[in-house]
């Protein structure tokens, strides 16, 4: 439940965090241009997305907390879905860390030719509703709403941030069995 929002084929995105705009999705979708050597974080919103970044940043620095410590999370992996992330992205050097939520069909299409790997981490969407529910008092762009069953009903609906999750985790699962592709699941790693 987005207070202000656009639609870019079918998937909502929120407008007044200035980040987001169709003509940056296309050019995610169509021109950004993938390396072997990228390493993408994917999930739906609040399935463990941060918490999958300070993994991978503590692998990256053989456990090294300093790294994790002293960069902001968006600079160590930019949301690929970030304006400003494409400038950060652009002079990087390779390997890049890349955070993203969007849907397999807004990915960029140059990832199907090359050898980069998605870790895409998935959650219970029982427990995820309630995360969103928390989120959503919080965060000024999303409308709080009246109850957790309206919440529900929007996100039965995929009206909400990202679309649905249903689609979401199809499209992803997709690639399950792919040498590229891992995926885990949030409890798995509360394990």
């Amino acid at each position: 439940m987005l207070r202000h929002s656009f639609s870019h084929k079918g998937i909502p995105f929120p407008t007044e965090m200035e980040i987001y705009h169709p003509e940056s999705i296309d050019f995610i979708t169509n021109r950004f241009q993938v390396l072997d050597d990228d390493i993408f974080s994917v999930t739906y919103p609040k399935s463990g997305t941060n918490w999958m970044m300070e993994i991978l940043s503590l692998i990256w620095q053989q456990g090294d907390p300093s790294w994790c410590r002293s960069v902001p999370i968006w600079d160590r992996s930019p949301w690929l879905e970030s304006p400003n992330a494409l400038e950060k992205l652009k002079s990087a050097k390779p390997p890049r860390l890349i955070s993203s939520h969007l849907p397999i069909q807004l990915f960029p299409k140059s990832f199907w030719g090359s050898k980069a790997k998605v870790i895409y981490t998935v959650r219970n969407p029982k427990d995820l509703l309630v995360s969103l529910h928390h989120f959503s008092k919080l965060a000024n762009f999303l409308e709080e709403p009246e109850s957790l069953e309206e919440l529900l009903g929007a996100f039965l609906q995929g009206e909400v941030l990202y679309g649905s999750w249903f689609d979401h985790v199809k499209g992803w699962l997709g690639l399950r069995g792919r040498e590229n592709f891992f995926c885990i699941s949030y409890e798995e790693l509360q394990e």
